[in-house]
């Protein structure tokens, strides 16, 4: 398989905050601890072995090892839970939705690149230990995003009341998805894989969070991945301390606030992510998740009857951790809390709301981990390849807006010259002299030089426009096949791995899916991959 290697920042799909992140811009070295780089990763360990507690690790091993007792565990995954109560042993997290089927594309690498950076940090850093975690999202309660995948052009869809929780979400209904699912993926092996998959996963009568665990313990199992669902009463129970914080001093929304602010000073274009509230915890009940929020000298629970005085809210926080569940600005820190993590892995939009969050951290005493971008790929074949190729198209072209690239590759092949520069100078040039002349003679008549100019560079413009548009029309087949080739690798003028399901690659590549991510993904890097494979 080849690869091909785009830096983020040229793709035209990266926010600019996340370039100015990946180049280490100097305003931004106050919203975070370390930059992922190597040779950063040896203080961050020192850091974090003397502040986690080694209570906190006996629990976490318990709790593992009791949320992975119906499960075939691998002999590295096995051995990985065990080593977490070593104080030398630390965690790599990305967290991902419990979307159907594992959902886009992307869902597959944050996990591949979590499992590649420990391959390397083992490398390096050969006296600790490292174990790639994923973190399943079960608290959630947005269930219309994660209910459905797209498959061939086709989505498919898990209809059924939603509320509360999904992880705790039965999977009835999903019988049907899987008749219309089965329908599309043809015969052979890879076929009967992927149903086994499904059937395995979905249809045993196992809630959202054991479907998706058990579905992603099959896929990457065997590389040590650990999966946690941290919706736990004795995981909860170590972070009382904080969500007691939140409830009564509203440290998170003073914080989060003003560095949120402060980032959008460095730089105007740089979008608020995220809005902490003065509480930032929901109430957790069967088929309900609303937040918590004071009224007065009580506290309430949105949409509910549930109400509490200060005492006896805290005295239900004691006796029933597991009712209170972290909101997106206090997820990070309780995941920070109950794993002796070093780094999260996220996409550009998690990375840009974590950065708001150093001063929360700094405030708890935490240490913030190092943040890395999540490793981003478009897997094409030679076929397309070759077909590009015929097009004169490069494989980074391909990533330009769909009207800029047609609009520059006609003009390259046409036989005729469709830019107007050189009549945009001349003009230019003359109207200098008039601009002259009319300041030597009547300053008023100024003004309608300037317009006449002005008028005919527009002119000019919408000549070229028309040209441009004829041209278009003349070589409309070369057209029609750029535009098929890229819709067909840019899905909705967006990336292939927002999209597309990873049931489509593992028809092609079979039992070689994880292994190609893992060989062709560089976690440190920092780069956009494409994977061209042979078909």
């Amino acid at each position: 398989m080849q690869l091909h290697k785009i830096p983020y920042q040229d793709t035209g799909y990266f926010s600019g905050l996340i370039a100015d992140y990946l180049d280490r811009k100097a305003s931004l070295k106050p919203f975070y601890n370390r930059f992922p780089a190597l040779a950063e990763f040896e203080a961050q360990c020192e850091e974090k072995q003397g502040s986690f507690p080694q209570e906190h690790r006996e629990v976490l091993v318990r709790e593992l090892q009791d949320q992975y007792r119906e499960l075939k565990v691998s002999e590295e995954t096995l051995l990985h839970i065990e080593s977490l109560s070593d104080s030398k042993t630390f965690t790599v997290v990305t967290g991902h939705q419990l979307n159907l089927f594992t959902g886009p594309l992307y869902f597959h690498y944050k996990i591949a690149t979590a499992i590649g950076l420990c391959r390397r940090l083992r490398e390096a850093y050969p006296q600790y230990n490292f174990v790639p975690v994923y973190w399943m999202a079960t608290e959630d309660h947005d269930f219309e995003e994660i209910n459905h995948f797209n498959f061939t052009g086709k989505e498919f869809r898990w209809n059924r009341p939603s509320g509360g929780a999904v992880g705790r979400m039965d999977t009835d209904g999903l019988q049907a998805v899987l008749e219309a699912f089965s329908g599309e993926l043809g015969q052979g092996k890879a076929a009967d894989r992927l149903r086994e998959l499904f059937t395995s996963a979905y249809l045993k009568d196992m809630d959202l969070a054991s479907a998706t665990r058990y579905l992603v313990n099959e896929l990457f199992g065997p590389e040590g991945l650990v999966i946690i669902d941290a919706d736990r009463p004795a995981l909860k129970k170590l972070f009382i301390p904080h969500m007691r914080q939140d409830l009564l001093e509203h440290m998170a929304y003073d914080t989060v606030s003003r560095d949120a602010e402060a980032l959008g000073k460095v730089d105007q274009n740089y979008p608020i992510q995220v809005n902490p509230r003065e509480i930032n915890l929901f109430y957790l009940t069967e088929g309900s998740r609303e937040r918590i929020v004071k009224e007065g000298e009580q506290y309430g629970v949105l949409n509910t009857s549930i109400s509490f005085s200060k005492e006896e809210l805290l005295a239900d926080l004691e006796e029933h951790p597991e009712r209170y569940s972290p909101n997106v600005i206090t997820r990070p820190l309780y995941q920070e809390v109950i794993l002796p993590n070093l780094c999260y892995i996220g996409g550009g939009g998690e990375l840009a709301y974590w950065l708001e969050l150093h001063g929360y951290f700094k405030k708890s005493a935490i240490p913030f981990p190092i943040l890395l971008l999540r490793n981003s790929a478009l897997f094409i074949s030679d076929k397309k390849v070759q077909k590009a190729g015929k097009l004169n198209l490069s494989i980074q072209e391909l990533f330009q807006k769909q009207n800029t690239l047609i609009n520059r590759k006609i003009r390259q092949i046409s036989n005729i010259d469709i830019d107007f520069s050189p009549q945009r100078k001349h003009l230019k040039e003359q109207f200098e002299a008039m601009h002259e002349l009319a300041a030597q003679t009547d300053p008023s008549f100024l003004g309608a030089v300037r317009a006449q100019e002005k008028k005919q560079l527009n002119g000019l413009d919408h000549l070229e426009k028309r040209l441009l548009k004829a041209q278009k029309r003349k070589l409309k087949d070369q057209v029609n096949r750029m535009v098929e080739l890229q819709n067909d690798l840019f899905p909705g003028q967006g990336l292939q791995e927002r999209n597309r399901n990873f049931a489509e690659l593992y028809l092609e590549l079979g039992d070689n899916w994880v292994p190609a991510l893992l060989e062709g993904l560089n976690p440190l890097e920092l780069v956009f991959t494409v994977f061209e494979y042979p078909r």
